[in-house]
């Protein structure tokens, strides 16, 4: 395969082309552009230079990725027998991604050099990159990894289309719909110009072509960037920080436990009230027990959020074959075993089936568990009836405890065994037995709160009246559900 000579056609004026690419451009039999839309094409033209654009490419695909594989197997297949010139806008190795597509496919090529407009841009704003600088291709990018703290430019914005892209994206970031960002267009040249404009005015402009770029100004205000993981980071550390919050610093993640506990029962509560905006506050409290003890670990010198979120990434990827592998699946029934054999694995054989359980799951919830796994083993009955027969023989075990004048410990036990034979039915009917306590409970403080209505409303207190007229007031609630 013959050499691609790939040429830069500058920042945008004929001037500032090299005496060498000019030549080469102007005597050559024949140049691939892969735009026509430059503003020194048009005097090269009518110096003789005669060439093939590729713009047309840009209308068959609706990806720019395809628009620029398409170009490459294109000049692939050009310079089978025959040296080419490409020529592209700019600099050959700055946002040309026909260049490095060339590249990964380890193309003869031969880079003639153009002018970059990055140095110039950073001229016309008066900014220096080594504050922080991140550059952007408009046409490919993904909104979580802009860095809104840096000098900020996206390059080939060159119609409203793209530019309502670049606009939309920050916005979801959280940025003003007011912030001052900068349109420049065709930077270092004598018809360079720069135009501020706030946010969402960004795609009304309509002057947008291939030699415009925009900048956006870094984000000063810690306020706007409440949404990014890094600042949320920060305010933990500074909380438990020197100069921090005195309760905050003296936790740990022994003390932290019941706190957890409370805001993931809190959450649940939440998600069934189907309260969209409850549901983001409360696990937002959720998380930051989770930034404590991570800051905790950090501070203590054990580990660090970091390791926490690399673990877990770890997993899901090990544990998602059939996402992120060549294994295929036909159901979740399948998905779920794969996940149960690759833990199997990691873990390796416990002494008991029972020892995956945690100690600190709330008591019918583990009760559900430890049945569960033993059910996995045939350790279960296969039919409601004696598990029926074990409730009845829990409860008249316990009214004998009771009858007797057992010690509360033995009552207690005798009470335990018969909530346990409960959650056995309710595991046979698949009835979550937390969740239907839960249930059960809400319901209580519903018909309770209706009792008080009902009470206050005749000007007592509820420990005024008596439990016949209380009880009414329940059956009333019963029927108003």
């Amino acid at each position: 395969m013959a050499v691609i000579k790939i040429v830069g056609l500058g920042a945008g004026e004929l001037e500032q082309l090299p005496l060498g690419i000019y030549n080469m451009l102007t005597r050559a039999k024949h140049v691939f552009l892969r735009t026509k839309e430059h503003p020194v094409v048009g005097n090269l033209e009518a110096e003789g230079m005669t060439y093939t654009s590729f713009d047309h490419v840009y209308e068959e695909h609706d990806q720019f990725e395809d628009v620029y594989e398409a170009i490459v197997q294109t000049l692939l297949e050009e310079s089978k027998d025959k040296e080419i010139i490409y020529a592209v806008p700019g600099h050959p190795f700055v946002a040309e991604r026909t260049v490095q597509l060339l590249v990964e496919k380890e193309a003869d090529i031969d880079v003639q050099g153009g002018q970059s407009f990055l140095d110039p841009l950073f001229a016309s704003l008066q900014i220096d990159p080594i504050e922080g600088f991140q550059f952007v291709d408009a046409t490919s990018f993904v909104k979580e990894e802009l860095q809104l703290r840096h000098h900020l430019i996206f390059c080939q914005v060159y119609d409203n289309f793209i530019a309502s892209e670049v606009k939309l994206a920050l916005m979801d970031r959280f940025l003003p719909d007011d912030y001052d960002v900068y349109i420049v267009t065709a930077a270092g040249t004598s018809f360079e110009e720069i135009k501020k404009v706030p946010l969402y005015m960004l795609d009304h402009e309509a002057e947008l072509n291939n030699l415009t770029s925009v900048y956006i100004p870094p984000v000063l205000d810690d306020s706007l960037l409440y949404q990014e993981f890094t600042t949320l980071r920060q305010i933990i550390a500074t909380l438990r920080g020197p100069n921090g919050c005195p309760w905050d610093k003296e936790q740990t993640n022994e003390s932290l436990k019941k706190y957890l506990i409370e805001e993931a029962y809190e959450l649940l509560d939440a998600i069934d009230e189907e309260d969209d905006e409850h549901i983001v506050e409360e696990l937002g409290d959720v998380l930051l027990q989770v930034m404590l003890h991570a800051q905790i670990g950090e501070d203590e010198g054990w580990f660090s959020i970091d390791e926490v979120i690399q673990g877990l990434s770890e997993k899901m990827v090990r544990r998602h074959p059939h996402v992120f592998g060549g294994r295929e699946v036909t159901g979740t029934k399948e998905v779920v075993a794969n996940w149960n054999e690759i833990k199997k694995e990691e873990k390796g054989e416990p002494a008991s089936i029972l020892a995956s359980i945690p100690t600190g799951l709330p008591g019918l919830m583990k009760a559900y568990e430890l049945q569960k796994k033993a059910a996995k083993v045939g350790f279960d009955w296969d039919d409601v009836a004696p598990m029926m027969q074990k409730v009845e023989e829990e409860l008249r075990e316990f009214i004998q405890e009771r009858e007797s004048g057992s010690s509360q410990e033995r009552m207690a036990g005798e009470f335990g065994d018969l909530l346990f034979a409960l959650v056995n039915v309710a595991r046979y009917y698949q009835i979550d037995p937390e969740e239907a306590i839960r249930m059960t409970c809400k319901k209580f403080m519903r018909r309770f709160s209706y009792i008080e209505e009902c009470v206050a409303a005749q000007g007592y207190k509820v420990e005024e009246m008596t439990l016949e007229q209380l009880d009414a007031f329940w059956e009333e609630a019963k029927k108003e559900e």
